[in-house]
């Protein structure tokens, strides 16, 4: 297993992120110094993106890149990378392996993050499902990128219906099957999709943790009346004034922010 570093200047380390998630969806660790931030990639030889060690340039950022052999003890360190999340005191987000919830009345959701794309604690993710936790009104619903099916396992569980899960990746697909039997929530569709190139499906409520360019993609290819409620994340504080205007008639309701990252509630 191999440990790929790319160390930041702290004031551009949400566009090397960023950047990041693009290249590897599966996770980045992150770890702030003094003036600067360490994103690190895991994986084995040949599984990482192509980046020598030294100055490399990541989203337009100058970054010092490192790479090194990860030491006997990473499978206990890799879980401590994964920690359970509490979402405005209803959802509960953990591993397998960290104790079930003990609160009445919270909704716990179970993702195995050796599946893919973690267990839904970045902020990306986290967010939406506290904007999910807003919404009234329950009728079908639509998850575009949906990594390990975290938002659409949560909708289900909030008693949405039918239920859609959509993304381009292979391996998220799997992850999201795998994560909704594991929850015993049955998903009606779970389908490869290309946004870039077709209309996204379809809903009363759909969410989109996307980035920035994907997400006015999937705006420019809209077709028809737009869904009753739509929740977009993956956006950078700066980007969300952009992203909201691309989805008029919506209009913005409601917006979350968090360590640099902003979700936004269109209806």
């Amino acid at each position: 297993m191999i440990r790929l570093a790319f160390r930041a200047p702290a004031d551009h380390a949400e566009i090397v992120l960023a950047a990041l998630i693009e290249l590897a969806p599966t996770g980045v660790e992150e770890v702030d110094g003094d003036g600067f931030t360490e994103f690190a990639l895991y994986g084995a030889p040949g599984e990482l993106p192509s980046f020598p060690e030294g100055q490399a340039d990541v989203g337009g950022v100058v970054v010092q890149v490192s790479g090194r052999e990860v030491p006997d003890d990473w499978a206990e360190r890799w879980k401590r990378f994964h920690r359970p999340v509490l979402i405005g005191g209803r959802i509960y987000v953990r591993p397998p392996w960290e104790e079930p919830a003990v609160r009445p009345g919270v909704i716990e959701i179970v993702i195995d993050p050796g599946q893919a794309f973690g267990t839904g604690t970045h902020p990306t993710t986290a967010l939406c499902l506290e904007l999910l936790l807003d919404l009234k009104e329950r009728g079908s619903f639509t998850d575009l990128g949906c990594g390990s099916g975290v938002l659409a396992i949560a909708a289900a569980k909030l008693g949405f219906e039918p239920l859609t899960a959509v993304d381009a990746e292979r391996q998220a697909i799997g992850a999201t099957r795998a994560n909704a039997n594991a929850n015993g929530v049955p998903l009606d569709r779970i389908e490869r999709g290309d946004l870039r190139n077709s209309p996204a499906p379809k809903a009363d409520a759909v969410a989109a943790n996307l980035m920035r360019p994907l997400l006015l993609r999937v705006a420019e290819l809209w077709e028809g009346e737009p869904p009753a409620t739509l929740i977009v994340s993956g956006l950078l504080d700066h980007e969300a004034d952009e992203v909201a205007a691309a989805f008029a008639p919506l209009t913005e309701r409601k917006r979350l922010s968090s360590l640099g990252w902003s979700a936004l509630l269109l209806a």
